[in-house]
């Protein structure tokens, strides 16, 4: 097939490089996966150009180009991938995110019980593609401390405000350092990162490169993520591709990845449980190495082969069904 007669995917995402975000690195990585079989392009809206599937990062946000994609070319393939803030909180609030369900011809979620959040009308066209992480080698952790990492933005979805709480709770004397990776969008949550540092356990270390925010977590024992609102958490996924631990708010976007029965996770929200795993973790380094265990047997689901293979897939068979409805 030359480079002129590959079909066209545009890929829609409300954001851009600078935001440094979920949503724009898999874009990004999507992007990568296709680019070598179709002519892709990322852009923020679909502005109207020729394109031969449409796949837009985000029902809510992107649901003006999927709108208006699907009254212009209404026999090509729609694919909507659900964000957190899809499934756990626009679709109850927001007729636009609906109707992207209903527009779509395919849906894509990114954790394992995604789909019980949707209508039963739409799960059938629904599929589940776990997104990925290079693997890394194991790295040394600290033998005089528990070292625990955080990465995520300061923003009210990715919970810092728990972290911070722990703190309080958490004996003094307890060994144990907390990196707090991620930029400041907003200024109560920054005045609050700078406010916990007063505690010599914690430091936040602002924004940082996605490799930089790797190492963090790579030389930690654990990752410590108690967001309220994931579509499925790449900081975990990168955790486990790691060979670190994980403490988690037991929400589908991390229970979705890790499993329902895994024992590092704790109810959303619930200081007190985060902080008995915490210290027990401290306390009990064979709990650690069994966390540890158990995130390694999930590695296997987050190879960058494995989400290339199911997103070609995909793509393969919407365009192949498409041409066979139009001849």
């Amino acid at each position: 097939m030359t480079h002129a007669a590959r079909p066209r995917v545009a890929i829609v995402t409300p954001y851009t490089a600078a935001a440094n975000n979920g949503n724009w690195h898999t874009a990004a990585r999507w992007a990568s996966f296709l680019g070598r079989r179709y002519r892709v392009a990322i852009e923020q809206s679909w502005d109207g150009s020729s394109c031969d599937l449409l796949l837009a990062l985000h029902a809510g946000r992107c649901a003006e180009s999927i709108r208006r994609f699907a009254e212009a070319h209404p026999g090509r393939p729609l694919v909507v991938v659900l964000t957190g803030t899809d499934l756990y909180r626009d679709l109850a609030e927001s007729p636009e995110a609906r109707r992207s369900l209903d527009l779509a011809s395919r849906l894509v979620v990114l954790n394992e019980l995604g789909p019980r959040r949707l209508p039963p009308a739409v799960r059938d066209k629904t599929e589940v593609i776990l997104q990925s992480a290079r693997p890394l080698p194991a790295a040394p952790k600290p033998a005089q401390h528990l070292a625990i990492a955080v990465v995520g933005h300061l923003r009210d979805e990715k919970n810092p405000q728990l972290v911070w709480a722990l703190l309080d709770r958490l004996p003094a004397g307890l060994p144990l350092r907390i990196r707090h990776v991620g930029s400041a969008f907003d200024a109560r949550l920054e005045a609050g990162a700078i406010a916990a540092m007063t505690d010599p356990r914690y430091r936040w270390l602002g924004g940082r490169s996605r490799a930089r925010a790797r190492e963090v977590m790579r030389r930690s024992h654990l990752l410590l993520h108690p967001s309220s609102m994931e579509g499925g958490a790449q900081a975990v996924i990168e955790a486990v591709t790691s060979h670190t631990a994980v403490l988690a708010s037991g929400i589908d976007g991390n229970a979705g990845l890790l499993g329902e029965d895994y024992e590092g996770l704790f109810t959303e929200n619930d200081v007190d449980a985060a902080c008995e795993l915490v210290l027990r973790a401290a306390r009990q380094p064979r709990f650690v190495q069994r966390l540890r265990r158990l995130c390694e047997r999930r590695a296997p689901l987050f190879t960058p082969e494995r989400e290339r293979a199911k997103l070609l897939r995909l793509v393969d068979n919407c365009l192949l069904h498409s041409a066979r409805t139009n001849r």
